[in-house]
């Protein structure tokens, strides 16, 4: 294992799906034996309907020439059975999908949910067992990678459900299918939300909800690290009281994002002096080249440590914390 590669931190704080492009840039990068990462995402993808992708992995790792696992081909064609009978049109379309599909009847929807509910039993007979049967869909949907018809659907239940868990539950489904689009834009509007919720819900525990912002910090440096306007995003979001006590609590190796956005911000410098007091505080519970590079500048004005530290961040690509995600 690489020293200072931090994906084997991140990873138990994302969704499975978005450990992919960590492997995909730590085989990129060549950090690790290529039969480790192949294995890595066979692992990964065992929890997928991936399974087109979950083939070509086994043939990469064990060959062409193996034969693939029994259980692997009847996998694949109970996915693609269901997936074609979800895609399929005509009148075999259940009767919410083919609501859904006509524009002149979605505009009979109102932002009241229990307007629309009713609206919906009285006049099509959809009832909430179809409604609810959407978010396994878009679930479904989501495994097999199809992220921008999961997102709509997604989109769609939480207009129509009255399920306030699982409409949140949307709500990250939502913020993981636009982060694998790579849409910033509105991964960004997701992310936001969810905050908002996080932030007022009244969660059943305070941990609960300490584990939901490292969650949430987590995800959000997909987008803060590829969004236009992100190093400001980060910044402002990290060193909010609440957020900076979750990263100082269980989630000290965020401080090297958080690190390299102070530093390489221009316009946000005036943040180091509060991010080097922090660096301090936490340097028995975490520290890296990155975190001990500006501990050696501005606190020891050890300009030679400094240097070496430097060096070691080239070394082990730490420096380049975007690349990780």
């Amino acid at each position: 294992m690489a020293e200072h590669d931090l994906t084997p931190r991140l990873a138990p704080h994302l969704d499975r799906h978005l450990v992919f492009p960590l492997l995909e840039s730590l085989q990129e990068r060549g950090l690790y034996p290529e039969e480790e990462i192949l294995a890595a995402k066979l692992r990964l993808l065992a929890g997928t309907n991936m399974v087109d992708y979950a083939v070509a992995i086994h043939g990469s790792l064990h060959g062409t020439d193996e034969e693939v696992p029994g259980d692997m081909t009847a996998r694949r064609a109970e996915v693609v059975d269901r997936l074609v009978k979800l895609r399929q049109a005509g009148p075999a379309l259940p009767p919410l999908y083919a609501f859904l599909r006509d524009p002149q009847l979605v505009q009979l929807l109102r932002p009241d949910k229990q307007y629309n509910a009713h609206m919906l039993q009285e006049r099509f007979q959809i009832g909430p067992d179809q409604i609810e049967a959407l978010y396994d869909d878009a679930k479904f949907l989501f495994e097999c990678g199809s992220y921008s018809d999961a997102a709509a659907y997604l989109y769609q239940y939480r207009l129509l459900s009255t399920n306030s868990e699982r409409s949140v539950r949307a709500l990250w489904g939502m913020l993981a299918s636009e982060i694998l689009n790579r849409n910033w834009d509105a991964a960004l509007e997701e992310l936001n939300r969810l905050k908002e919720i996080v932030d007022s819900k009244n969660f059943s525990s305070p941990l609960n909800q300490l584990q939901n912002r490292i969650w949430l910090m987590h995800w959000s440096l997909f987008i803060f690290f590829n969004h236009e306007n992100g190093r400001n995003g980060i910044i402002d979001l990290f060193f909010q009281d609440r957020y900076l006590n979750a990263i100082q609590t269980n989630a000290h190796h965020l401080l090297r994002y958080l690190a390299v956005a102070v530093v390489v911000n221009k316009r946000r410098r005036n943040m180091l002096k509060e991010l080097i007091s922090v660096i301090q505080q936490e340097q028995r519970s975490y520290k890296d080249p990155i975190t001990e590079f500006l501990e050696c500048l501005y606190v020891k004005y050890d300009f030679d440590g400094a240097q070496q530290k430097l060096m070691e961040c080239e070394q082990h690509s730490c420096g380049k914390a975007e690349h990780e995600v």
